[in-house]
């Protein structure tokens, strides 16, 4: 009985954060773009003024964290340090410095009965966010959110409770300060699964998208139980193509910032294809500069033989997302069987070639059927902020409505405004 009233009371807490983002995404939708920014901006000088509030409370997050013996790309995930809350802050900042999406023009024509059709940009209304470990999500989310003329519910990960209630609570101060809706920007205020659950069922009705960002298990979870549309990617198997025609310098230069960079990141690089056409001269020096890099190499038997230290990798290798200090490693019979082995093992989100043949380039471009494909260039690319869309609500891998890194413009839908002069149709 006992458990079943927490339930209850668990539902009925989302049940009434539910109806008020419903409200404040009606109001959201209508309010200026000088009044969104102003929040915005106002929210970012709340972060700068909380630092010492939200690096105490990371603190405690951190501690426990270690306690429970999380891994240690999840606590790079989760501290945060002076210099990263300053990057949060600034994340809010380049999103208010976006062009508002909603109300653009997408395009617009006459029939010719007279009638005038534009298709113009309309929020999407309420976004609920579920994700674990990374507090900056809670101000990206919030803030491209608002940017769009969304309201939204946060859901982060019990793992960083502290430090997305002190973030939040800062998010909130700029929202009051600009008059607008504090049910704008809410966070779920308690940790019990049972509130993504209730997520995962529209709020009610109230829900009109929900985005993960956490580990394979939640996203599966969402993706498979959600009533309502989900942006969102199962993994990052990342891969980058060492064409025959690379530069050696700029190859071991991209590959290494795309393994060793940030290794818990969606956009890191989990497998390296590496052309038989230069394996001879590239292989050696890529591998080792991994190795010396704190790299755990496994690889099949071409890349064994170049240095004692490679372990044998395993056909589970290839689909693997380690988000760790490790990478698999294959030489292949040029692009064609570099794609080929993508298709095969890729999970869509991000891969890069490294050629100075444009014409290989183009074609691994084209035929490469993921979210984001480089060429010359470091998966770890793979985000929001390094596209200019200032910051992202996640990388999305699906075919619908948004692919790629989700910021302010993939957070609208559109309708279709019809002027006419008394036009009747036609019997």
């Amino acid at each position: 009985m006992e458990l079943n009233a927490e339930r209850n009371d668990v539902a009925a807490i989302m049940r009434e954060i539910g109806v008020k983002a419903r409200k404040a995404a009606t109001t959201l939708a209508n309010a200026s773009t000088k009044q969104k920014d102003a929040a915005l901006l106002a929210a970012a000088m709340c972060v700068r003024a909380n630092v010492d509030d939200i690096l105490a409370a990371n603190e405690l997050d951190v501690a426990d964290a270690r306690k429970n013996g999380l891994t240690p790309a999840m606590i790079d995930r989760l501290t945060l340090d002076t210099k990263r809350v300053e990057a949060i802050a600034k994340a809010i900042e380049e999103v208010a410095a976006l062009p508002d999406p909603v109300g653009s023009k997408i395009t617009e024509w006459d029939r010719p009965n007279g009638l005038h059709i534009e298709r113009v940009r309309v929020p999407l209304g309420v976004i609920g966010i579920i994700y674990e470990s990374r507090p900056n999500v809670t101000a990206d989310a919030g803030a491209l959110c608002l940017k769009a003329g969304n309201a939204a519910v946060l859901r982060g990960g019990s793992e960083a409770s502290r430090s997305n209630k002190a973030i939040h609570q800062s998010l909130v101060e700029g929202i009051l300060a600009s008059n607008l809706p504090e049910a704008s920007i809410q966070l779920v205020p308690v940790t019990d699964r049972g509130a993504v659950g209730e997520m995962l069922r529209g709020l009610g009705g109230n829900l009109d998208v929900i985005v993960p960002r956490g580990g394979k298990s939640l996203v599966a979870r969402v993706q498979e139980e959600a009533r309502v549309p989900v942006f969102a990617h199962l993994e990052g198997i990342c891969h980058v193509y060492v064409d025959g025609e690379a530069d050696l310098a700029m190859a071991r230069d991209v590959v290494v910032n795309a393994k060793l960079r940030r290794t818990g990141i969606c956009g890191a690089a989990e497998t390296l294809l590496v052309d038989e056409a230069c394996a001879s001269t590239h292989l050696a020096p890529i591998v080792q500069a991994l190795l010396e890099g704190g790299c755990e190499v496994r690889g099949d038997e071409a890349t064994q033989k170049v240095d004692a230290r490679v372990k044998p990798a395993t056909e589970e290798d290839w689909r693997t997302e380690y988000l760790d200090a490790i990478i698999s490693v294959r030489v292949v019979k040029g692009v064609g069987e570099a794609i080929a082995h993508i298709s095969n093992y890729g999970s869509h989100h991000t891969d890069s070639i490294v050629t100075a043949n444009t014409r290989t380039a183009e074609r691994f471009l084209n035929e490469v059927d993921s979210a984001i494909v480089l060429h010359n260039a470091s998966t770890q690319f793979a985000d929001g902020g390094e596209f200019g869309m200032g910051a992202e609500i996640g990388i999305a891998t699906g075919k619908f409505h948004a692919r790629g890194p989700v910021g302010v413009e993939q957070l609208t839908s559109f309708k279709y405004l019809v002027r006419g002069s008394g036009q009747t149709r036609p019997s």
